[in-house]
């Protein structure tokens, strides 16, 4: 990875890994920037456009931004696959940049042997108002805003295994924007940090956030909001890759000893278009489950605390 540029106006760079770049262009007038794409996770093209959008906007939300524009990323067989289907993607989509109040200026599309789609999203933040992964106190709470499991639902759905009501669920919490969440913070105050939650898991970004802040995330297993239905799907022969290698990577990071819990796999589940991970003041939390609520959150679940840093671990599991 090349050195941070010296450019003062450069406000968030890759350090952190945070969910999106911000840049500032004049005064109380910063670009929130990030893109995001990936194959198809359910069949109907329409509902995977949808899945697309809702996650690359979701970036924007997390560092406290408005989407202003976004250009498509296609990867798509022409030569195999009707346009049609492509038609549908585009259409899934543009449904979901409307309801953020966003608008599609244009995009690229490449021949490939796989479906491939996404977005690249720009947005628009006052550099006072940015929040990033990495400004976690000791004491704050953490508050989740979507249920966690669509890793495994997903893939049990590939498999065909994945009871359609609990598909459906998984499917309207993976196309719900993240806005819901921006909203309730700005109402509610307090905020220090935030991330969404997407392909490194619950573990991973909570790792990210910890990192950053040079603190310690303790997360309570037991309370962990979960997709109803998924539980049964929660087991090892709908793991994906991603699960294990997001596990590997925390190896010496994590501390799992003693916790039994079939909710710990629910740590490493990759998510897609997953909820806000928010570090608020205690003070506040509270406040912003109740605004979450008003909003109609997924989820408004307190799930673990900010510790002082306890040694090279960055996140322990409890309950």
């Amino acid at each position: 990875m090349p050195p941070r540029s010296s450019d003062p106006n450069l406000l968030v760079g890759t350090e952190t890994s945070d969910d999106a770049g911000v840049y500032r262009i004049a005064e109380g007038v910063a670009l929130v920037q990030t893109l995001d794409f990936f194959p198809p996770l359910v069949d109907d093209p329409f509902i995977y456009g949808q899945i697309a959008a809702a996650n690359a906007l979701s970036d924007v939300y997390a560092m406290n931004g408005q989407p202003l524009t976004v250009m498509n990323i296609v990867g798509f067989p022409d030569d195999e696959l009707p346009l049609t289907i492509l038609a549908e993607i585009l259409r899934g989509a543009a449904d979901r940049v409307a309801l953020a109040g966003a608008v599609t200026v244009g995009g690229h599309s490449v021949r490939d042997t796989e479906v491939k789609f996404g977005l690249s999203v720009t947005g628009l933040v006052n550099p006072a108002d940015v929040l990033t992964n990495a400004g976690a106190k000791v004491g704050d709470m953490l508050i989740l805003t979507k249920p966690l499991g669509t890793g495994f639902i997903t893939t049990a759905n590939k498999k065909g295994e994945c009871p359609a009501d609990v598909l459906a669920a998984a499917i309207d919490i993976m196309i719900s924007l993240n806005v819901i969440g921006r909203d309730a913070i700005r109402a509610s105050g307090g905020v220090h940090a935030l991330t969404d939650v997407t392909g490194f898991g619950l573990g991973g970004h909570a790792f990210e956030m910890a990192e950053g802040s040079a603190t310690t995330f303790e997360l309570d297993v037991a309370a962990l909001p979960v997709i109803a239905g998924s539980e049964p799907l929660a087991v090892a022969k709908y793991h994906t890759r991603g699960s294990k290698a997001n596990r590997e990577f925390l190896a010496d990071q994590i501390q799992i000893d003693g916790i039994e819990s079939p909710k710990v796999g629910y740590v490493f589940d990759p998510q897609t278009s997953g909820g806000l991970l928010i570090a608020v003041d205690p003070a506040q939390a509270p406040r912003l489950i109740s605004e979450l609520n008003l909003r109609g959150a997924k989820a408004a679940t307190i799930i673990g605390r900010v510790c002082p840093r306890q040694g090279s671990l960055a996140v322990v599991l409890c309950g």
